[in-house]
């Protein structure tokens, strides 16, 4: 892989910042590919000196810089953050830059200049002064992407969950359960599994919404009336799935060797197994898009920012999904 990895700058005032000094360092150790941050290197110059973290930043002239600097600094492609960031108080004078840093990531990725995307974590409801108008990261990238149809996956070395729905509440999730929704999702996550997981028969296994899957109606008719039509329209369709399972018994050890990623219905069922299962390396995947995207699956954590001690494993798992999966695109863009 000849191309960098692009990492956004994220929050400034979480924890990416100091999770990016920390993956940097663990890059022989992790084999991490060389990567670029889209960020302020003068901030990282000094969230380094504070922690105490012997990082030497090196802003870029160009991209193409990247490769021959990582393994003695780490390349930063400098954007200016207007406002001094005070860990753990996110400023709305800094929202701008990361939706740019965002932006920046995107065309780099899109243009094939970087080899795939990663995202630190962001603070929503900081950006919305910005102008920004989505529910988050995945939604987000789909509108840079022309509106594609995306599929949210979680994934660790022994589960990978797909939310049918995701950033809404409870209720809203319900009213929102489609089999069209559910078919939009099972076809997203088959297709990624092959592309980009290298899974040439992906078996889908797809979680029940109510207690023991209804229970034939008396518990809820959404596993009839809803569920079972999407699955057997995905079978129709040639893919390998099977359901609704009821959700209590799809996640133990015994039953994951029976799929390659389970479809769930709404957020929770999907993220409370999978953080169970790997709290600290699981990877947030966005499949669908026309470039690949991979983040930690946690956020900001605005609490303990500034102190030293954000663990960066779930960042070092992204950069080293991300480099794994541009290595099974790569040979499809050199025939392209």
């Amino acid at each position: 892989m000849s191309l960098p990895l692009a990492l956004t700058m994220g929050e400034p005032a979480g924890i990416g910042g100091e999770i990016t000094l920390k993956a940097w360092l663990q890059r022989h150790s992790a084999h991490l590919p060389p990567f670029v941050v889209i960020d302020d290197p003068g901030r990282l110059a000094g969230l380094a000196r504070a922690l105490g973290l012997p990082v030497t930043v090196k802003p870029l002239e160009t991209l193409e810089e990247a490769a021959s600097v990582f393994a003695d600094a780490l390349p930063v492609l400098p954007l200016a953050v207007p406002q001094a960031v005070i860990p753990g108080r996110p400023d709305a004078a800094n929202a701008a830059a990361v939706i740019t840093s965002i932006e920046t990531g995107v065309a780099l990725a899109s243009e094939h200049r970087a080899s795939a995307l990663v995202t630190n974590p962001i603070q929503k409801e900081v950006l919305y002064a910005a102008g920004f108008h989505h529910p988050g990261h995945t939604e987000f990238l789909a509108a840079l992407a022309d509106g594609a149809d995306v599929a949210m996956m979680l994934a660790t070395t022994d589960l990978r969950v797909v939310p049918v729905t995701i950033h809404l509440s409870l209720r809203e999730a319900l009213a929102a359960l489609t089999p069209e929704r559910i078919i939009t999702a099972g076809r997203i996550a088959a297709a990624g599994l092959q592309r980009d997981f290298g899974i040439a028969k992906p078996r889908l296994a797809v979680a029940a919404l109510n207690p023991h899957a209804g229970e034939k109606g008396t518990l809820g008719r959404e596993e009839i009336e809803i569920i079972a039509p999407a699955v057997a329209a995905l079978r129709a369709q040639g893919l390998d799935a099977e359901g609704p399972a009821p959700a209590d018994t799809l996640f133990h050890a015994e039953a994951r060797r029976r799929y390659d990623a389970v479809l769930c219905m709404y957020h929770d069922q999907a993220l409370i197994p999978l953080k169970t299962i790997d709290f600290a390396r699981g990877v947030n995947v966005t499949l669908g898009l026309p470039f690949i995207r991979t983040s930690p699956d946690h956020g900001t954590a605005l609490g303990i920012a500034g102190r030293g001690t954000a663990d960066p494993s779930s960042l070092i798992a992204a950069l080293q999904l991300a480099r794994e999966m541009a290595a099974r695109r790569a040979p499809t863009r050199a025939t392209a």
